[in-house]
């Protein structure tokens, strides 16, 4: 079983210790992989069960925000996630041209408003 750290390759070395208990193997790790002899996994391990180990041990970095776990073909991925800064800058351009619409909406709404009930009164008032 291989799993590609991506940007995590300085963390290989904690992600082999936590997960050598668990699956009772030890991995190799090595660039930016860490490898584990699928002969040397304990009985009835599998990568959905070492892809949730990993997720553990996300979590327990404090990162899991920042990734995603990939299952492909009995190989594990770790994929860095996009900011959330940079998510919001796109969106939040946008979102400010319609901000400004939206309160020129609301303003003649509110004119169109006041001239109904300033008229409502002078109605009632030549009727009486």
């Amino acid at each position: 079983m291989k799993i590609l750290l991506g940007t995590l390759k300085d963390k290989g070395d904690e992600l082999a210790a936590f997960l050598e208990p668990r699956i009772g193997a030890k991995g190799d790790v090595s660039g930016g992989e860490l490898d584990i002899e699928d002969k040397s996994l304990r009985k009835g391990v599998n990568s959905r069960q070492v892809k949730t180990y990993i997720k553990r041990f996300l979590s327990m970095e404090k990162v899991r925000s920042d990734y995603r776990v990939l299952v492909e073909a009995g190989e594990l991925r770790l994929v860095e996630l996009e900011t959330e800064e940079e998510e919001e800058e796109k969106p939040a351009k946008k979102g400010k041209e319609k901000k400004e619409e939206k309160p020129a909406k609301a303003a003649e709404k509110e004119e169109t408003a006041s001239e109904t009930k300033a008229e409502k009164p002078a109605e009632k008032e030549s009727t009486s």
